[in-house]
């Protein structure tokens, strides 16, 4: 990644986004709501199906996970998380949950046909080191799709309470916990920097609409980054509690956040490592 890290003081499920918090797994099912059809569609194209091992890394609740198992029939899922009780609630026959860092370098699962990141490398630091070491996991012919967060609310778009709150959320997570969308529109070149070929890369963005899982999800997101989105002095308590009842208007006209989804593939002469 391009400069100096951001400055944080904790890591995402430590600061904020704790599993052990009440309702985090119905924070993450709402997310899943809204973007794994898309998700699914996209591994299904690029055929993703019967016989392929998967890797599914900061797996969640496991709602992808499943769903390779159940409607694209692969083989084997391992659901990676650095905490996997909302995987272990959910146990379906070839799903395996793992309990690891993958930023470790003693992280080494083996290979995959499929390795598969969602909201994921945003939240870590060095996105290029990590699409690389993700990519030194597939098997010759595998690919790798990771898709991450693309901000909507830059200084060229109106001022109000939807987009005040969407700027302080993301300086508020990259001030407590590095996240760090800047450079996600370079995912694709990271990819193919990282040996993969071909490499492609497409957008999806959900409509904010009242009572939409989408909308629901940023309310619940906001409320539990509430205190690190007012320390950034760019909201107050009654600017987000405004910006929240935006969510719930059909004059809501903000754009939510895009999900920028980069695939690439490992050429299937390459040589696999010793």
């Amino acid at each position: 990644m391009a400069g100096a890290e951001p400055p944080s003081e904790g890591r995402y499920g430590e600061r904020v986004f704790r599993p052990e918090d009440r309702g985090e797994d119905d924070r993450i099912d709402l997310g899943a709501l809204t973007y794994d059809e898309t998700t699914m569609a996209r591994l299904r194209q690029l055929g993703v199906g019967p016989g392929w091992r998967c890797l599914e890394v900061g797996a969640g609740t496991g709602t992808v996970a499943r769903r390779l198992l159940g409607e694209a029939g692969v083989a084997q899922v391992l659901a990676v998380d650095r905490d996997v009780r909302f995987l272990e609630a959910h146990p379906v026959p070839g799903l395996t949950a793992l309990q690891a860092d993958v930023t470790s370098e003693e992280f080494s699962p083996g290979l995959f046909r499929l390795v598969h990141a969602r909201f994921v490398l945003m939240h870590l630091p060095s996105a290029q080191q990590m699409v690389s070491r993700l990519a030194g996991l597939l098997a010759p012919g595998g690919v790798l799709v990771v898709s991450d967060a693309v901000d909507l609310t830059t200084a060229s778009a109106p001022v109000t309470p939807y987009t005040r709150a969407m700027r302080a959320m993301w300086q508020g997570l990259r001030d407590s916990i590095g996240t760090d969308v800047s450079q996600v529109t370079r995912r694709a070149d990271q990819l193919r920097a990282a040996g993969l070929e071909p490499v492609a890369a497409e957008i999806h963005v959900p409509p904010l609409l009242p009572g939409s899982a989408i909308s629901r999800f940023w309310a619940d997101t906001w409320s539990r980054a509430r205190p690190d989105m007012v320390a950034t002095g760019l909201i107050d308590d009654a600017q987000l509690d405004e910006a929240v009842r935006c969510l719930d208007s059909p004059r809501c006209t903000g754009m939510s956040p895009g999900m920028l989804t980069a695939w690439g593939w490992k050429p299937e002469n390459a040589q696999a490592p010793a």
